[in-house]
């Protein structure tokens, strides 16, 4: 497998950025991220769209027991289930069905997590008419079921395709994952909805998951409505302050907050300057990792203040681009004793390829080791040791 047009990329990337700073104003303030006040609780969706106050209510999946302590964390990047597509066309025409399109090993251990999360990147739904975009995704609402063949618990809805085809299929959207059981982030039938912060409860302690995007903050339009009152849309961040105070509203009530976000350029291996002020934001607000997609290529992994930023996992499963993947796998410690913080043990990344359609972690250990070679070189250098464990923490 061949991907030196990767190092073309790299080199256009730079150049860009360089150009991009050059261009500000001297003094000029780094773009930021929703344009809403945060309005008051978080909400969790009943049967229905009816909402209720959930301040201190757990609203993620039933409760995890692990027996060591220790709770495993999985975050794969982008997955269309679009009709028509080229992923769902493979699925269809395959005996095996999703096992054809992802390697069984690889669905192991993504079954394996306690948690595993998901770039939902496209709509369910049979209604509503196209936007007027290069792409729109749209899925029958029963292949909601392959994301549970594929072990995902929770999906990130914050992204730039969830509103394709208009408020009734984005609220069709809603109403499959809830009627499915599957959590989802980032998006909701008004504001309210759309801030909802998900919790998972591990041996008594609990996880907390937000997300947001800002996706289209490079686009000549911006498709993707942004939440309101009153409207559906996503939980926007163009400016940041409605998301960094769901941010601190999640860290008051649970003991590790994984903050997703929808963000910089597609198809550009380096994170830009914007995307790492807006991590050490979500940061100082109280997340303790920071998961990106969007750009539909893998970026850097960094720590700040000892914190990791995953700044992209770029496409996972979603179309027919031959290119690196990866999975994000966090480790945490689930202390006995109540009044001793959870800890990150490691974060681990598992080198994957997206390739002829087809998702899997290399077999041969030289092809794995290219690709962590290649999130070195992303990540400036931070080590990653073979077996995937990214150092420097």
């Amino acid at each position: 497998m061949r991907y030196g047009r990767l190092q073309l990329k790299l080199a256009c990337t730079l150049l860009l950025l360089t150009l991009t700073a050059c261009g500000k104003k001297s003094g000029e303030k780094p773009s930021t991220y929703g344009n809403t006040d945060l309005v008051g609780a978080y909400t969790n969706a009943a049967p229905g769209g009816e909402t209720t106050t959930a301040a201190s209510e757990a609203t993620g999946a039933a409760d995890i027991t692990v027996e060591n302590g220790l709770v495993t964390l999985g975050f794969a990047g982008d997955v269309n289930l679009s009709e028509g597509w080229e992923t769902t066309e493979k699925l269809d025409a395959s005996p095996n069905g999703i096992s054809d399109c992802i390697s069984p090993e690889l669905l192991e251990q993504m079954r394996g997590f306690d948690i595993f999360m998901v770039n939902n990147e496209f709509t369910y739904s049979t209604r509503g008419e196209p936007s007027e975009k290069t792409y729109t995704f749209r899925a029958d609402p029963s292949r909601v079921d392959i994301m549970k063949q594929m072990g995902v618990d929770i999906v990130l809805t914050a992204n730039n395709h969830i509103n394709d085809y208009g408020y009734d299929a984005l609220t069709d959207t809603l109403d499959t994952l809830d009627q499915a059981g599957l959590p989802y982030v980032g998006a909701g039938r008004n504001l309210e909805e759309a801030k909802r912060i998900r919790y998972f409860d591990v041996n008594g302690r609990t996880i907390a998951y937000v997300a947001a995007s800002c996706a289209e903050e490079h686009e000549e339009t911006i498709w993707t409505s942004t939440a309101s009152d009153a409207t559906p849309g996503i939980l926007g961040v163009y400016d940041p302050k409605v998301y960094l105070d769901v941010i601190r509203e999640a860290a008051e009530h649970s003991d590790y907050v994984v903050a997703s976000v929808h963000w910089g350029y597609e198809y550009l291996e380096y994170f830009s300057p914007e995307q790492r002020t807006l991590a050490e934001q979500m940061i100082a607000a109280g997340a303790d990792a920071v998961i990106g997609t969007h750009p539909h290529v893998l970026q850097g992994i960094e720590y700040i203040d000892g914190k990791p930023v995953v700044y992209s996992l770029g496409n996972f499963w979603f179309n027919k681009e031959d290119l690196m993947s990866g999975i994000a796998e966090l480790t945490l410690r689930i202390p006995e004793d109540p009044a001793t913080e959870v800890t990150l043990e490691k974060l681990r990344f598992i080198p994957c390829t997206q390739y002829g359609i087809y998702t899997e972690e290399p077999a041969d250990a030289s092809a794995r080791r290219e690709i962590l070679d290649y999130m070195e070189t992303l990540s400036m250098g931070l080590p990653i040791a073979d077996d995937g464990t990214v150092e420097g923490y």
